[in-house]
């Protein structure tokens, strides 16, 4: 993949990429394995588990568990989750102004979460960001989670951009993998790992703290 081609799309993680939250939903699912009587070793489950849908986390727990079971015991976590990070949703610092820059240039832009609808709301919602994507692709919408590449292909099929034109922005393993497996380029956000967990990734384009960091990088120049 040529790293400084500039994006003819932009398609963003949510959890820990335009928002940082992720120490929330670990919380809730400490809260949620120990209501279970399951171990719950959060220095490296959101690591191993971050972009995979609720559902399919729990089924490694319950495998004969029917899917309403597995669905309603994600609910329960994700209640947890909402009602602790509600009071505190803001952008992940230098978003709002790559989006921006984006939007001017007629750059067309996507969500890829594994996050249910509810999750979703609180964040793009409450933010307003909702009419700034072009489309919004989700589990809830029939996809497999990460690092399955399904979503992130169907935000490029919906936006009418090829894969490799496309820029991912993912703050988990799992994400990138997903967006090497799309044929996509990726932008590593440090907010839950340090770099070296992205070190083996030959998508990899940047590994940043924020949005901030990537001013001049020349594939977001959207020439």
């Amino acid at each position: 993949m040529t790293s400084d081609r500039p994006a003819r799309a932009l398609i963003f993680d949510m959890d820990g990429t335009i928002v940082d939250n992720m120490r929330y939903h670990d919380d809730a699912w400490e809260s949620w394995h120990l209501g279970n009587g399951l171990p719950f070793d959060r220095a490296t489950f959101a690591a191993r588990t971050a972009g995979m849908a609720g559902h399919e986390i729990i089924a490694s727990y319950f495998p004969q568990a029917a899917m309403a079971e597995l669905e309603a015991m994600s609910d329960a976590k994700e209640a947890l989750y909402r009602a602790a990070y509600l009071p505190h949703v803001a952008a992940n610092q230098g978003f709002l102004d790559l989006i921006a820059r984006a939007a001017r240039s007629g750059v067309p832009m996507a969500v890829g979460t594994a996050a249910p609808p509810a999750n979703i709301e609180v964040v793009l919602d409450t933010l307003g960001l909702r009419p700034r994507f072009a489309t919004i692709v989700s589990p809830s919408q029939g996809f497999r989670g990460k690092p399955h590449p399904d979503m992130f292909l169907a935000a490029a099929e919906r936006m009418k951009v090829d894969p490799a034109d496309c820029i991912v922005f993912e703050d988990a393993p799992l994400g990138v993998e997903a967006a090497r497996r799309a044929g996509m380029r990726a932008v590593a956000l440090l907010t839950m790992l340090d770099a070296d967990a992205f070190s083996a990734f030959d998508n990899l384009i940047a590994a940043v703290r924020d949005f901030t960091a990537l001013d001049g990088l020349p594939a977001l120049r959207f020439s």
